[in-house]
């Protein structure tokens, strides 16, 4: 539970989708599902999927229920066919928060649970293009204030706020679309020379607003234990990864250095301004789940935002 309602419209799995074995399980998968109003199926041969679209790339599919099992096919394949896909589409409307608020919640540590941040020495306005709650924790947890902000927030409203620093969120959808309202919002910012922090899609609308192009990719990242190159260090981290849009290669300005790439493809991971204090990244430090090997990115920004307040 990482948003305030599930995102995704449907789920396809293997196992049963009704027995579960954890321990800490309070019921099963399939009563959730239900009471979310979300469409899952069962004994599928997902590796099979999984090598359909390697070899093929992203394609279109339906999940149908009927209660009494009639299925009217010719309709379900007209649906399949004419669905134009996330290219060109802007899904941050339909899943981020819809006026201002302040977070304060933090992140989950053994034996106590979710804490509540009450340091506001430093402000830190995030637009939420369909933010991760963990994300937030981490910057709550960072001992500053947090404001959430709507993705179609303009640069005046944002400016009012007075930020020591601006977080750009991760989100659904083509970066493009997205890009036509907020990254007008965003060149205002950087030329404030705001410290900004950008993940997911905000490391793909920063590209853009920085002169770069993106493009949809064969068939995107997913899933944890992604090895991503830090090209200043040599260093390998283990990353969560979740995204079927990239910044293109060779695309951005000069003031721009490609600070982290993909190792299984090459792609571009990371971005850095070499001259003000704005950076971002394709992966999910935050995880949650998966492995944590760069939490340190929130420190690093916070340093920034200290340096620059």
């Amino acid at each position: 539970m990482e948003s305030e309602k599930p995102a995704a419209k449907g789920l396809v799995i293997r196992e049963n989708i009704s027995l579960h074995s954890n321990f800490r399980a309070m019921d099963n998968f399939d009563k959730w599902l239900k009471e979310k109003k979300l469409v899952g199926i069962s004994g599928v041969d997902t590796r099979q999927i999984t090598q359909t679209l390697r070899e093929k790339g992203s394609i279109n599919a339906i999940v149908a229920y009927k209660k009494d099992g009639k299925f009217n096919f010719k309709e379900i394949f007209k649906k399949l066919k004419n669905w134009q896909g996330i290219k060109n589409q802007d899904l941050t409307k339909f899943v981020t928060r819809k006026k201002n608020y302040v977070w304060n919640k933090t992140v989950w540590k053994k034996n106590k649970g979710y804490g509540y941040n009450k340091k506001k020495k430093y402000h830190i306005v995030a637009i939420d293009y369909g933010a991760k709650d963990n994300i937030l924790r981490n910057l709550a947890s960072l001992g500053c204030k947090i404001t959430v902000v709507p993705a179609t927030v303009n640069s005046k409203d944002i400016i009012k706020l007075k930020p020591d620093g601006v977080f750009l969120s991760n989100g659904p959808g083509d970066p493009k679309a997205t890009g036509k309202f907020t990254i007008p919002a965003i060149k205002k910012i950087l030329k404030k020379k705001i410290p900004t922090f950008g993940i997911c899609l905000g490391h793909q609308i920063l590209a853009l607003a920085l002169g770069g192009k993106t493009k949809k990719m064969h068939h995107g990242h997913r899933g944890a234990n992604h090895p991503v190159l830090e090209t200043d260090t040599g260093k390998v981290i283990i990353t969560v990864q979740n995204h079927g849009f990239e910044v293109v290669k060779n695309s951005l300005p000069g003031n721009i250095k490609i600070s982290y790439k993909s190792l299984f493809d090459g792609s571009i991971e990371g971005l850095e301004m070499k001259k003000k204090p704005v950076f971002s990244v394709q992966y999910h430090p935050e995880a949650s789940p998966g492995p944590h090997d760069h939490l340190s990115l929130f420190n690093k920004f916070y340093n920034l935002v200290k340096k620059n307040a």
